[in-house]
């Protein structure tokens, strides 16, 4: 499992800068575009590599969309983003954190919109089923499909 960092890391740090150049790799001003808009927009927030890349552009932030996905996966692989794969085929990314490690997500399968929520059966349920199968517990995510009100308000037109 790869090494995770808190929020509040300040982008240019020694720290990730060491990390990057361990894994062979160097800070550049891409990544560090695209780690800041995470940081910046804090946790809880699921963003597409499409929406990573508007963002930046709307910012005035001159990065390609191949660049913002080698960043994101590459980001990702480090621990300092968590990618959120969606049975359509999509993929959110947010913001890791220790702190806030074990949490779920309602997914509308109409929009995309993403909310988080915390359950401590879910987490007990993950926990059971790992033991009586031998299995060591590394997370537990639930992903729920569903539709967010506005969807299902159009679904009925």
């Amino acid at each position: 499992m790869p090494a995770s960092f808190t929020t509040g890391l300040d982008p240019s740090s020694h720290v990730l800068r060491n990390s990057l150049h361990d894994r062979g790799q160097r800070l550049t001003p891409q990544r560090e575009r695209v780690l800041t808009l995470f940081e910046r927009i804090g946790e809880g927030s699921h963003l597409s590599a499409e929406e990573v890349h508007q963002r930046l552009l709307r910012s005035a932030e001159r990065v390609s969309l191949a660049t913002v996905y080698r960043s994101l996966r590459l980001l990702s692989s480090m621990g300092l983003l968590q990618e959120l794969e969606l049975p359509e085929g999509g993929r959110r990314f947010e913001l890791a954190s220790d702190t806030h490690r074990d949490h779920h997500h309602l997914v509308c399968v109409g929009c995309g919109r993403t909310e988080e929520f915390e359950n401590p059966q879910v987490l007990e349920a993950g926990a059971t089923a790992a033991q009586s199968h031998g299995f060591r517990l590394l997370e537990c995510v639930l992903n729920v499909r569903a539709l967010c009100p506005i969807c299902a308000a159009a679904e009925r037109l």
